[in-house]
């Protein structure tokens, strides 16, 4: 095996972004009308859902009636118009109540209905963006195979052209929103020859012929959230279903990455904060020896270092959606954010359940399914081996390829 490198070092790390991430009145209302839709339409459930892993359709609607299924899409194609940041806000608030809620909403907007606003014609964008945007419809993302995880070029599943159409075979795994799904981007090999460059990308609708929903996954987390797999046998769609140019699947797919990680850190960052209040409350709660366990230095440091990694993560994610929201460069920042918000998610998760003992083991309080659901971060979207390889690459300016 030899590893060749292209050295195009990275000049200068982002700069020229405000300070202050204080957030503006609207984004503050946001916010505060998020969590009241979570702590009031999901808190009631969660546990219910996690238990029969349960996908909360009528969630979905509600949530476009808000606009929170189309956020960061024009208003033309029944979006919000809002920002990435706003986004990011809206992942952490539901994810801090139901994090499977906020997985299938963050699938749904930045993976299947992003790659359609990304690489779709008006036509496209109209025709699903639209009913998308409004909670009408359930997108899914299909990348994900058996022989490709980490390494999202060695696609198998091909589109064969014939004629006005184009012939599908293969299958997805690990697709969230998979059963449930009304559209679906699916990523298929049209020219074996070209390697990554022979990948592209269809819209694919529930009900045509040779598609169908797979095994569904029974998970150790997000079990509000379906998983399951695509089935693609000589499924026969229109040649206007191919989405961008041909040959570009791959490429727009690292693109619809970059603003997926932001959701995951978003995703990541909830379920910490969440470890966060739960362990506060219980600590003033619980009394132990005489004293409220708030009271024992042990358990004060447990709370600061959640609090001090929470907020951390949460300015990572923040500067990196700010990044995108500007039109710079944010591949690099995207990956620290999604990093560190899934690996202190999993920490954070690990010391609430030991600051509630026994409890914690227990399913009467919610910490133990923080952490089930938790470990999903760190793995979604790449992997953190995969994040801690593309921001050295991009700092180091080593562009490599296997031969």
């Amino acid at each position: 095996m030899i590893v060749s490198f292209t050295f195009r070092p990275r000049t200068q790390y982002q700069e020229g972004l405000p300070l202050d991430f204080s957030l503006s009145e609207e984004q503050k209302l946001l916010k505060k009308t998020v969590r009241e839709f979570a702590e009031s339409e999901l808190a009631p459930h969660s546990r219910e859902w996690d238990e029969k892993q349960e996908f909360p359709r009528e969630v979905f609607a509600k949530l476009g009636e808000m606009g929170l299924m189309g956020v960061v899409w024009p208003a033309e194609y029944g979006g919000s118009g809002m920002s990435t940041l706003d986004y990011a806000i809206v992942i952490e608030e539901l994810s801090r109540v139901d994090a499977g809620v906020a997985l299938s909403v963050a699938a749904h907007n930045s993976l299947c209905s992003g790659h359609i606003f990304l690489a779709g014609s008006d036509a496209q964008r109209k025709k699903y963006l639209v009913p998308l945007a409004k909670g009408e419809k359930v997108g899914c993302w299909g990348l994900t195979e058996n022989s490709a995880g980490s390494d999202a070029g060695g696609t198998k599943t091909v589109a064969a052209r014939d004629g006005g159409h184009w012939v599908l075979n293969g299958s997805k795994t690990f697709i969230t929103n998979g059963r449930v799904a009304d559209v679906a981007v699916v990523m298929a090999v049209t020219d074996k020859a070209k390697g990554k460059k022979g990948i592209s990308a269809f819209v694919v609708e529930r009900g045509t012929e040779g598609f169908r929903a797979g095994k569904k996954e029974d998970k150790l987390g997000v079990r509000s959230s379906d998983t399951s797999e695509l089935v693609l046998e000589d499924c026969r769609i229109p040649a206007e279903s191919l989405l961008g140019q041909e040959g570009m699947g791959y490429v727009d797919t690292l693109k619809i990455l970059d603003r997926g990680r932001i959701g995951i850190a978003a995703f990541s960052l909830g379920i910490a904060q969440a470890s966060l209040e739960a362990s506060m409350r219980y600590a003033r709660e619980r009394k132990q020896f005489g004293h409220a366990l708030a009271e024992f230095q042990a358990v004060q440091f447990k709370i600061a270092d959640m609090a001090t990694k929470a907020e951390a993560a949460r300015l990572l994610t923040w500067r990196a959606a700010a990044l995108r929201d500007s039109g710079r460069e944010h591949k690099t920042e995207s990956c620290m954010a999604k990093l560190f918000a899934s690996e202190i998610a999993v920490e954070a998760a690990l010391e609430a359940i030991q600051i509630h003992g026994g409890y914690g083991f227990v399913k009467d309080y919610p910490v133990e399914r923080y952490l089930r659901d938790s470990k999903l971060g760190t793995i979604g979207e790449g992997t953190s081996e995969v994040q801690r390889l593309v921001i050295a690459r991009e700092l180091l300016g080593l562009h490599g390829m296997v031969r």
